[in-house]
């Protein structure tokens, strides 16, 4: 089983400056994380970069350059968006704060991403909709702007304080620790979660089926696939229950034809 750092991948979505990508591989090594996603960079390599990086060239070195944030998430089960804006449709959203017992409720193997969006005007809808929930920072409403790496760092931290506290609770009274877990409620994962292509491709067939059977218009479906597409991100599907879902529609439109 993989620890929990190094199954999280920070996700940078179009970066426009390379100093911003050096100064994310500092930020997350300074953090214990290493898995690092480069979303069509406007400038990658570059000199700005490694200077940025300075003692976190292994990051950079090992960064993966993706084409798109489907490519960035196919094998992911757990993806976050950063989000500084209100949605016409509210989605589940965590503070930065509150991250780590998120983090830690996910299945043992189950890979995570966080997106970051681009520094001019962050992540589309389009892909926040991609995303089991939304990461805020509260920052000041003078000014609440921050650096993209300054960001990462943020959120590098919350993570890296939340383990390193829950490390030491385990190890003074792991019992004491299990029976909270237990009186939470949890829950159990007897099925790997479903990945981000396996939903992907579960949202579309579900869309074909609402068009064939008439249920939605394509020339106006409103929002009514976007709020599908929130309940089942909000549930975090596991691989059989998509299988049972996709097999439900295979007999739908079966009996439709």
């Amino acid at each position: 089983m993989n620890t929990l750092f190094q199954r999280i991948r920070i996700v940078l979505v179009e970066p426009s400056h390379p100093g911003n990508i050096g100064g994310t591989a500092r930020a997350m090594k300074t953090m214990g994380l290493h898995q690092l996603v480069l979303v069509n960079p406007a400038r990658y390599p570059d000199p700005q970069a490694d200077w940025r990086a300075a003692g976190a060239m292994d990051v950079l070195d090992g960064a993966r350059v993706v084409m798109d944030v489907t490519e960035a998430i196919a094998d992911c089960h757990y993806v976050i968006g950063t989000s500084t804006r209100a949605r016409a449709i509210p989605w589940p959203a965590v503070l930065a704060k509150d991250l780590g017992p998120v983090l830690v409720e996910q299945a043992q193997d189950a890979e995570i991403a966080i997106l970051f969006g681009r520094e001019d005007s962050g992540l589309s809808n389009d892909e926040l909709q991609r995303c089991h929930t939304h990461l805020q920072i509260p920052s000041s409403k003078e000014y609440g702007s921050l650096n993209l790496a300054m960001a990462v760092q943020v959120i590098c931290y919350e993570i890296f304080q939340y383990m390193e506290q829950t490390s030491v609770q385990v190890s003074a009274d792991s019992q004491s620790v299990q029976e909270e877990v237990s009186a939470i409620g949890r829950r159990i994962w007897d099925k790997d979660p479903a990945s981000g292509v396996q939903m992907d491709k579960l949202i579309e067939h579900l869309e074909q089926v609402m068009v064939a059977s008439g249920f939605v218009d394509p020339a106006n479906p409103g929002n009514t696939v976007t709020r599908l597409r929130r309940l089942f991100m909000r549930q975090q599907l596991d691989e059989t229950e998509v299988q049972i879902l996709r097999g439900m529609l295979k007999a739908v439109q079966r009996r439709m034809k």
